[in-house]
C-alpha cells in the first residue's frame, strides 16, 4: 500500500513537498490548507482585474536547485534574445549557469538572461552545452521553451529606494553625491565619524539588531535610515530584537559592502548577464525572475500538477488536532467551514502552521516549559492597502513613473512602512496600463487600532498619509482594497530566547517535519522555505532525515546572503 504524507499548509513549502513527492516517490501527498487558496502569503490577490503581490516577492536564489525548479515550472518569456521558431521535435533554449557550484549535492541550476538559442530533441532537456567558462564563468544548460505564453517569468529589474525626508535615497544606503546632498554637510560628517568609530570599536557580543546594525552602518547612520523603519515593521525597541534577525536576513551587507557594490557596477563596462547573481548580497541584487501575473500564478500551476499527478488538496480545512503514538504522529484531526470534522491518518506529517498553534494541537504529554515557550512566541500581523490612481507627484527625471518597486518610507510621521509599485513587478498587474496601481504595507498586531479599522476607513487614512508625505494628491485615487494577512512576520523577541526547548520537543516525534516560515518560527524567504520542504523530501527518500539540516537552512548555507569565498 503506497504511503501517504499528511502535509498542512498550501503555502510554497507545503506545495513543494507535494510535488517533490510526486516526481520522485510513490508517496501520495495529502495537503490540508486553512484558507480557501494556494500560495499562503506568496499568494496573488486578484481585485477587479488587478492584481496584488502581498508583500512583495522577487523569484531570486543563491539555490541552483530553486531556481533550475521555478524554470522548469515556468520558462523564462521569449524575446528577441531567444525568439521562438517552431520545431516538431521540441524547442530549448541555452541558459548560462555558474561555472563553479558549491551546493551539494551539484544541481545545474540556471538563473539567467538568455544566451543563445538552440534546438534540441524532446529527450535532450538538461543537456548541458558547453561554453567557454574561461572567458564567461558559466557553463549552459537547457531548458524548455514555454508552451504557454502567459505561464513564464519575466526578467525585472530591481530598483528600491528609500524615502526620508520627503526624499529619495539609495537603497541600501550609499553615499553617493545624491546622498550626501540629501543629508547635507553637517550631517554626512556625523555619519563618517559615526561609522569610522563603529569600525574601530565593534559592539561585543552583538546582542541586539541595534548593535548588529551599529556595527555595519556606524550610529548615525542607524539611526538615520534604519531605526524607524526596523521599528514600524516588529512595533519593538532596536534593542530589544534579537541580533539573530539581521544575521538571517542582511548578514552580508554592510556599508562598505553598499560601496563597494556600487563602485563595481559604476566602473563596470559590462554587467554579468546571470540572473542568479550569486557572487551579489541579497539585499543589493539588481534582476530577478517573475512569474507574469504574480507570485500565486506559479503555486497555482503547481497546486495544478499536484492534483494532477494523484495528489490531494483540500481547501477550507484547518487542523485543529495531532495524534500521536509515543513518539510518532499517526494522524490529524481537521474541520471545515460547515463544522464537518475528518481523520486525514499518513506516514509523514509536514507542518506549516504557526508552532503556537502545533503545540496547542498535539495530544500528547507537552512539558510545561515547552507550552510555556511555545505560548510565547510572537508574530507580527501585515495590512496592504491597494490603491489604483490616475498618477503620482512623485517621478522619474523625465516626468516618466517610478521605476522603484518598492519604496522604504522611513518618514517617522506616518504609520506606513513599505510602498510597492505593482506595475513595475510586472506590467500584468494592472488592468488598465493608464493607471498606477499602488499597495501601501502597514506593520501591526490583531489586537491594534490600524488591524480593527473597516475597509473605509482604512483607505481614507492610507489615502491621507500618501497625501501627506507628497506621493500622491487624494483627488488622484481612483479605487481601493484591503488585505489583511496574520502571523506574516515570525518575531525575534518574547520568548524566543528559549526557543531550543520547543524546537527538541517538536523534534523528538520522528515522522514529524517542520518547514517553512511560521512552520519553524524562522524568518525564512520563499526559497529557504522551498529548501526546507526539499531536503525533508531528500531525507525520507534516502531513509534518514538530519533534522538539524533543516534548520541550518538560511543560517549556515553559503547560498543566502553571505558571499561564497
Amino acid at each position: 500500500m503506497a504511503k501517504r504524507a499528511i502535509i498542512i499548509g498550501a503555502g510554497p513549502a507545503g506545495l513543494t513537498a507535494a510535488l517533490e513527492f510526486l516526481r520522485r516517490s510513490d508517496v501520495t501527498p495529502i495537503v490540508l490548507e486553512a484558507s480557501h487558496e494556494v500560495g499562503g502569503i506568496s499568494r496573488t490577490v486578484r481585485y477587479k482585474g488587478n492584481r496584488m503581490d502581498i508583500g512583495g516577492h522577487r523569484f531570486f536564489s543563491k539555490s541552483d536547485r530553486v531556481m533550475q525548479w521555478w524554470l522548469d515550472l515556468m520558462p523564462l518569456e521569449v524575446d528577441s534574445s531567444c525568439p521562438q521558431t517552431a520545431s516538431a521535435e521540441g524547442d530549448r533554449c541555452v541558459v548560462a549557469i555558474p561555472a563553479r557550484l558549491l551546493e551539494e549535492p551539484v544541481l545545474r541550476g540556471a538563473g539567467p538572461l538568455l544566451a543563445k538559442r538552440e534546438q534540441a530533441h524532446a529527450n535532450q532537456t538538461g543537456v548541458e552545452v558547453a561554453l567557454d567558462s574561461s572567458e564567461s564563468g558559466y557553463t549552459a544548460t537547457m531548458v524548455a521553451m514555454p508552451v504557454d505564453p502567459d505561464l513564464v517569468m519575466l526578467v525585472r529589474p530591481r530598483k528600491s529606494r528609500i524615502y526620508y525626508l520627503r526624499k529619495f535615497f539609495d537603497y541600501p544606503i550609499t553615499l553617493t553625491a545624491t546622498a550626501l546632498n540629501n543629508l547635507g554637510v553637517a550631517q554626512t560628517i556625523k555619519v563618517v565619524v559615526s561609522y569610522t568609530i563603529s569600525q574601530v570599536s565593534q559592539i561585543k557580543p552583538e546582542k541586539s539588531l541595534e548593535d548588529f546594525l551599529i556595527n555595519r552602518f556606524g550610529r548615525q547612520l542607524y539611526l538615520t535610515f534604519f531605526k524607524s523603519y526596523t521599528e514600524k515593521v516588529w512595533g519593538k525597541p532596536c534593542e530589544q530584537i534579537s541580533a539573530e534577525w539581521g544575521a538571517q536576513r542582511i548578514k552580508g551587507l554592510s556599508l562598505i559592502a553598499a560601496v563597494k557594490h556600487f563602485a563595481k557596477e559604476t566602473l563596470s563596462r559590462k554587467k554579468s548577464k546571470d540572473v542568479s547573481q550569486k557572487e551579489t548580497e541579497t539585499s543589493l541584487i539588481e534582476r530577478f525572475l517573475y512569474p507574469k501575473f504574480g507570485p500565486g500564478q506559479l503555486w497555482e500551476h503547481v497546486a495544478d500538477l499536484v492534483r494532477a499527478g494523484g495528489g490531494e488538496i483540500n481547501l477550507g480545512w484547518r487542523v485543529d488536532r495531532i495524534h500521536c503514538d509515543g513518539k510518532r504522529v499517526v494522524s490529524i484531526d481537521a474541520t471545515n467551514d460547515a463544522g464537518e470534522r475528518q481523520t486525514f491518518a499518513g506516514d509523514y506529517f509536514f507542518s506549516t502552521m504557526p508552532m503556537r498553534e502545533l503545540v496547542q494541537a498535539i495530544d500528547a504529554s507537552v512539558p510545561e516549559n515547552v507550552r510555556e515557550v511555545s505560548e510565547g512566541l510572537q508574530y507580527r500581523d501585515f495590512i496592504t492597502v491597494g490603491l489604483l490612481v490616475d498618477r503620482l507627484k512623485v517621478h522619474e527625471s523625465d516626468g516618466g513613473l517610478l521605476k522603484d518597486t518598492w519604496i522604504y518610507v522611513q518618514e517617522p510621521d506616518v504609520l506606513l512602512g513599505r510602498l510597492q509599485i505593482f506595475n513595475n513587478w510586472s506590467p500584468h498587474l494592472v488592468a488598465d496600463p493608464d493607471k498606477v496601481w499602488i499597495g501601501l504595507e502597514y506593520f501591526c498586531y490583531e489586537t491594534d487600532d490600524l488591524w480593527k479599522m473597516s475597509d473605509e476607513d482604512l483607505k481614507r487614512f492610507a489615502i491621507a498619509e500618501v497625501a501627506k508625505i507628497g506621493i500622491l494628491n487624494a483627488e488622484d485615487v481612483r479605487d481601493g482594497h484591503v488585505v489583511r494577512v496574520p502571523k506574516t512576520y515570525p518575531a525575534y523577541f518574547g520568548t524566543y530566547n528559549r526557543f531550543d526547548e520547543l524546537r527538541s520537543f517538536t523534534d523528538s516525534f520522528e515522522n514529524l517535519f517542520l518547514v517553512g516560515r511560521n512552520g519553524m518560527h524562522k524568518y525564512n524567504n520563499q526559497d529557504h522555505s522551498m529548501l526546507t520542504a526539499m531536503t525533508a523530501v531528500d531525507g525520507i527518500l534516502a531513509g534518514n532525515v538530519d533534522k538539524r539540516a533543516l534548520w541550518e537552512i538560511n543560517t549556515e548555507q553559503q547560498y543566502h546572503e553571505e558571499k561564497t569565498s
